[in-house]
């Protein structure tokens, strides 16, 4: 016969039980909130409109990050959106369909060429210096001596013709890393993405983009220096060469 006996009738395996399904039950919960602190609310994929922000599953309480080196403080989520406008169509009138640029290729903000608008000052490092420099501002980084140093050769594009002149290199003074070459087109000189390049003994390749591109590339507004925003969208200008640089990159091979 049951006789309503709660402590006679549950034991520790139970308690367990109930106690992990609790706590995950709340994990998930938490999380799914968690991660709506950027992007979020979605936009519809047909006209742009935001969607509703949804229940309390859908919407995480606001949280304020204290940036390092007196950069100030920034809250997440803040309601605000900031109006991005890219310069690409859609080729047909479904959610997902792909974008082609108008205009400008390098200007469209789309595909192999999208950026994000990140802060408006340099990555730093530990000591709350600029990672990113000129090798001369760094003395104790230098180029390995079984390596081809490729200061002073030549920089040719996609299509074989000479761009410019190798005239420095930009490390990460935290990583002891070659990040950028700095390119000198005859008319200014501009920072090309290393991963992006192949140096050879007597030559740099850099097939992102074609020779004439070169001189419209992003440089730092400081020459000592570049900040976040410059370097996405130093390496979304060369990215969107590797779509749209020449029309045979367009479209697949089969």
């Amino acid at each position: 016969m049951n006789y309503g006996n709660i402590v006679g009738t549950i034991d520790a395996a139970q308690i367990a039980m109930i106690t992990f399904i609790g706590f995950f039950i709340a994990l998930v919960f938490w999380l799914r909130r968690e991660d709506r602190r950027e992007g979020y609310p979605l936009e519809d994929a047909m006209t742009g409109i935001p969607d509703s922000e949804g229940g309390p599953l859908s919407t995480a309480a606001p949280k304020t990050f204290i940036l390092p080196f007196g950069k100030g403080k920034v809250s997440f989520p803040n309601g605000s959106r900031d109006p991005f406008e890219i310069k690409a169509k859609r080729r047909e009138n479904f959610g997902g369909a792909p974008y082609s640029p108008i205009g400008n290729v390098f200007e469209a903000g789309v595909g192999p060429g999208s950026y994000a608008e990140r802060a408006k000052w340099p990555d730093i490092d530990a000591h709350g210096n600029p990672r990113i420099v000129p090798m001369g501002a760094v003395p104790e980084i230098s180029v390995a001596s079984a390596s081809t140093d490729p200061r002073g050769l030549p920089v040719y594009g996609a299509d074989g013709l000479k761009a410019g002149v190798v005239t420095d290199l930009w490390v990460d003074r935290a990583e002891h890393m070659v990040r950028y070459l700095a390119v000198d087109t005859g008319s200014r000189t501009v920072l090309a993405p290393m991963p992006m390049a192949v140096v050879r003994r007597n030559a740099v390749i850099i097939n992102a983009i074609n020779a004439a591109d070169f001189a419209n590339a992003p440089f730092p507004a400081n020459p000592g220096e570049i900040t976040r925003y410059e370097e996405e969208r130093t390496v979304a200008y060369f990215g969107t060469g590797y779509l749209y640089a020449n029309e045979d990159r367009l479209e697949p091979l089969v």
